[in-house]
């Protein structure tokens, strides 16, 4: 006989967790940083209150405190999110998304992610010819100059527009002498970074000139699949 469930027993959160946590979903989609003053209205809490459980919210890297005295999510918010997305039928998304870059282009396209000072193969999809490149899902590769590893570290923070690269990014020869690469960013709600989108192959087939006659193709790609993860173009 199936052991009948368990009624779950009837709790009281704790008042100083829902405290740090209204002041951290005060924060809403649209929002760059805040005054104290805006908090306070948002949260019904005083001031000083607000102030006391930031220093817990940035010691986790929660928010984070700018020069002038407003507050922002911090990177530690970011990186919850992106596990979030991902777990969010992220694969649902990006894996077809690379098979159709793979049978289009000809060329290995992946899709990356960053981890501290490595960088993860997260999905694949092949290239039909039998030289190509030989990283697997989960394989970690270094954060080198690399157009993937560039795009991750350039994207990861909030970049000016008008200050950002021009993309796709390609490079050759950098991780491996006989292997290029051309990546653009993919970003979710907020214009958070979630990863890198990458074309990879052996570099006498993905020559610069080759490089240039995909870029609209993956750049096209990366926007769409951007847009349908929550990012607003």
């Amino acid at each position: 006989m199936p052991k009948e469930a368990r009624p779950r027993p009837k709790l009281e959160g704790v008042a100083s967790a829902e405290r740090v946590l209204t002041v951290l979903t005060a924060f809403q989609r649209g929002d760059d940083a805040l005054e104290l003053t805006e908090l306070a209205r948002r949260t019904d809490l005083v001031k000083s209150t607000i102030m006391r459980l930031c220093i817990s919210l940035e010691k986790f890297g929660l928010i984070e405190r700018l020069d002038d005295g407003r507050y922002r999510l911090g990177v530690e918010a970011a990186r919850i999110g992106s596990v979030y997305q991902q777990s969010f039928a992220l694969e649902e998304r990006v894996v077809p998304v690379l098979e159709r870059l793979a049978a289009e282009s000809m060329e290995t396209a992946s899709f990356y992610i960053r981890r501290g000072n490595q960088r993860l193969c997260l999905f694949r999809a092949d290239s039909p010819y039998p030289l190509r490149m030989n990283v697997r899902p989960g394989d970690m590769r270094p954060m080198d100059r690399s157009a993937i590893a560039q795009v991750l570290a350039t994207f990861g923070d909030r970049v000016d527009p008008a200050a950002a690269p021009e993309l796709p990014l390609y490079t050759s020869g950098i991780t491996d002498p006989h292997v290029a690469s051309l990546a653009m960013p993919i970003f979710g709600a907020g214009r958070r970074l979630i990863g890198a989108l990458a074309l990879s192959g052996p570099s006498s087939r993905l020559s610069t000139e080759r490089a240039g006659l995909l870029a609209p193709r993956l750049r096209d790609a990366a926007e769409r699949l951007s847009v349908e993860l929550g990012a607003q173009m």
